[in-house]
């Protein structure tokens, strides 16, 4: 059973499986949030944002070759992206654990900030979270949405180095 999914995953199926499985990721977000009718908050977005950048860095590293060196820099890049996702993903859990402590209101969104200020300052507001980024407003399985992203860049992030290994055997 292993050697047959290692075989399968070998070359360029596992990195487009990569690819799929971010953008899914993404596209189930989007189901979520319309079938409940949620508003994401600026972390939720970054969060989407990365796991698409993430999903272009596997469709691209399937079609580098195994033994070229960029097939270690672009599973360095997918690792480094992954873990910013992770990083990100603590930065929303770390909100909404701490929602007392949070102002009530709601910032300003996520297209407001990067329309009228300057990158720095744009991502300064987006870490600094907002009202709404501290709500809980769905669960699956006890876990909030920034948990399940957390666990979800982490999934990434082994799968990247265990196909590098896996396709320079």
């Amino acid at each position: 059973m292993c050697e047959k999914l290692c075989a399968f995953l070998t070359g360029k199926t596992g990195y487009l499986l990569g690819f799929i499985g971010c953008f899914l990721i993404v596209a189930l977000a989007l189901l979520i949030q319309t079938q409940y009718e949620l508003n994401p908050c600026p972390l939720c977005i970054f969060q989407r944002i990365i796991f698409m950048s993430l999903g272009v860095l596997f469709l691209i590293a399937a079609f580098i070759p195994p033994a070229s060196s960029m097939k270690k820099a672009f599973t360095g890049l997918q690792v480094l992206t992954a873990l910013g996702g992770v990083g990100v993903a603590i930065r929303h859990w770390y909100l909404q654990a701490n929602k007392e402590s949070m102002i009530a209101d709601c910032g300003v969104g996520f297209d407001y900030m990067f329309e009228n200020f300057p990158l720095e300052k744009a991502l300064k507001l987006v870490f600094r979270g907002t009202g709404d980024c501290a709500s809980i407003d769905w669960t699956f399985l006890g876990l909030t949405l920034p948990q399940l992203g957390l666990i979800s860049f982490a999934a990434c992030a082994v799968y990247a180095i265990y196909l590098l290994k896996l396709n320079t055997q």
